[in-house]
């Protein structure tokens, strides 16, 4: 559960807030908005990535709002992917399980689980400047969701994608938030990226043949 209250964040004359608002575990809230408005410098206070002026910022009731961004246990897909120029893809993919000290063996599975989810297994060795921008934008999503975190903030994170990729990253995004109870923010400029993910994971939920 990610819990925001009375949160203001100035970024030199602009200030946001004082902003509230909670989102369950295994939900996902849409944040929607102009160009401008403080839709990414809001995401990125709760992320760590930003000072707070003054409010606080709860994660499962535990308060993070003066923690780095490591100890938040957050899985973040920024709008520019930024992936590690040096690391092979399923490096990238593992940085976070590696960072939480997972054996060998569970990494491996893992990496492998979420790579044929996202249907990115073929690309695994491969550095960052052999990648499309709709593969990057996958590999980017795989290592944020890969180490399953409490909270997954997505920041217009479906950009550069096909209609078909689009639907096959939703519904694997939908399917980790059923499984493993991921709280999600997501924020873009269009309507249908948070109907379509509303709709994936309805649709997980639905009895087949129903």
């Amino acid at each position: 559960m990610l819990k925001v209250e009375s949160l203001c964040v100035e970024s030199g004359a602009f200030q946001i807030g004082p902003v509230s608002f909670t989102i369950q575990s295994g939900e996902c809230l849409g944040l929607k908005g102009a160009s401008g408005s403080g839709k990414t410098t809001l995401m990125e206070a709760i992320c760590g990535l930003r000072q707070v002026a003054s409010g606080k910022i709860s994660i499962n009731q535990r308060e993070i709002s003066e923690s780095t961004p490591a100890e938040r246990n957050i899985g973040l897909v920024p709008q520019e992917n930024v992936l590690f120029p040096h690391m092979r893809v399923a490096a990238q993919i593992s940085y976070g399980l590696r960072l939480r000290k997972w054996s060998n063996r569970n990494t491996k599975q893992r990496v492998e689980e979420v790579a044929e989810a996202l249907q990115i297994e073929h690309l695994l060795t491969r550095l960052p400047n052999k990648l499309s921008g709709g593969e990057a934008k996958r590999v980017a999503i795989a290592r944020a969701i890969a180490f399953r975190p409490d909270l997954l903030c997505l920041d217009e994170s479906f950009t550069g994608m096909d209609e078909a990729t689009r639907q096959a990253v939703m519904e694997t995004i939908g399917r980790a938030i059923e499984q493993d109870k991921i709280t999600t923010l997501l924020i873009s400029h269009q309507p249908q990226d948070l109907e379509c993910l509303a709709s994936a994971c309805f649709d997980l939920d639905t009895p087949s043949g129903s």
